[in-house]
């Protein structure tokens, strides 16, 4: 299988999931200029998921590139031991602990830059409790701990209303309008942060983001899966945003830089608003295999506008062509999969 990877300058083609994950970590240019003006040690809280490894990992090569001396901590219960040893393999301190164990909390290294990425979304649906507690009670124990920290905390496009696809998708200036419990949980961290940095006067940044994508899950991969295993693809939910997680990892990292009090609120995803119907004819052409549908288009959908990042950071690296190209490789020669459905076709906010 081939993972096709564009940066500004090269196109390069890389061969499994070591590959993959190693590409995914490798920093832009523009992340290692920005070293030097990022002081102190960076943590990142809730390394253990998806995107973490590739955020910590990054930040630690992009370090080393620019020659600044900076210690990049992992934390995580670390239930995949496999992740742990590529961030170890990388230089990356891990940090084994509970976030939700007040004493182990407490007794984390210091860090000037937090990266908040813990949270629960999957089996919200019948455990609403323990996600509020995720979600709203432990960023005010996390936002205490880290007063003195810059802190950029991951959020989501679903913290918004569907939107009207042909305005563009919404702006970091439009309320939110969460339906279901988990994104209602998630306005609820946007908050509860927000009220401990005005109170600290913590600098913070909300990183919205939607959705993130690679080779073994996400969006694409599940349009292209649908393709080619013939399976129906709903279009009640038309369209989508989406991003490379190369780009998810270069933004966060960066967005340090961008933390203020009051906080700024920042969209992170890609310059498209990308039919789910030209995907999957799209997939199709690759593939080999005629599309199947359900369903039409309502015209509303979770999608954002991501101009004000691109305008911070540029435009990320990684285009959708190739993005797509990626995927289609990967689905063709049955490459694994993370077995995490994003759920991207929920209208009614159940996870």
């Amino acid at each position: 299988m081939s993972i096709v990877h564009d940066t500004p300058r090269t196109r390069t083609t890389y061969d499994g999931v070591d590959a993959i994950e190693n590409a995914l970590a490798e920093p832009t240019q523009g992340l290692i200029d920005a070293m030097p003006s990022i002081t102190g040690d960076i943590a990142v809280l809730g390394v253990g998921g998806k995107v973490g490894p590739s955020v910590a990992v990054m930040a630690k090569r992009a370090a080393e590139a620019a020659g600044v001396d900076k210690k990049i901590y992992g934390v995580a219960r670390f239930s995949d031991p496999h992740s742990r040893a590529f961030l170890e393999q990388n230089g990356v301190e891990c940090v084994a602990a509970d976030l939700t164990d007040d004493d182990q909390l407490a007794a984390l290294p210091s860090a000037s830059n937090v990266i908040f990425m813990a949270g629960n979304k999957f089996g919200t649906t019948g455990n609403e409790s323990f996600t509020w507690a995720m979600n709203s009670y432990l960023p005010g124990r996390v936002a205490n701990r880290f007063r003195d920290s810059r802190i950029v905390a991951f959020s989501t496009l679903v913290a918004y209303p569907l939107a009207d696809v042909a305005t563009g998708g919404s702006r970091e200036i439009d309320p939110v309008g969460p339906i279901g419990e988990y994104a209602a949980s998630c306005v609820g961290r946007e908050r509860v942060f927000e009220h401990h940095s005005l109170k600290f006067g913590t600098p913070l940044l909300i990183f919205r983001l939607g959705y993130s994508i690679e080779t073994r899950y996400g969006v694409l991969q599940e349009i292209a899966q649908a393709v080619q295993d013939g399976i129906e693809i709903p279009l009640e939910m038309g369209h989508a945003s989406v991003i490379w997680q190369r780009d998810v990892a270069d933004y966060a990292i960066r967005s340090l830089t961008l933390a203020t009090s009051p906080p700024r609120r920042l969209n992170i995803t890609g310059p498209e608003i990308v039919s789910i119907r030209w995907l999957a004819h799209k997939f199709g052409r690759i593939l080999g295999k005629e599309p199947r549908f359900t369903g039409t288009e309502t015209g509303t959908s979770y999608v954002m506008d991501g101009s004000s990042i691109q305008s911070e950071f540029g435009f990320p690296s990684t285009t959708l062509s190739t993005m797509i190209d990626s995927v289609a490789a990967w689905v063709a020669a049955d490459g694994e999969t993370l077995g995490k459905p994003t759920k991207f076709q929920q209208r009614q906010g159940k996870f």
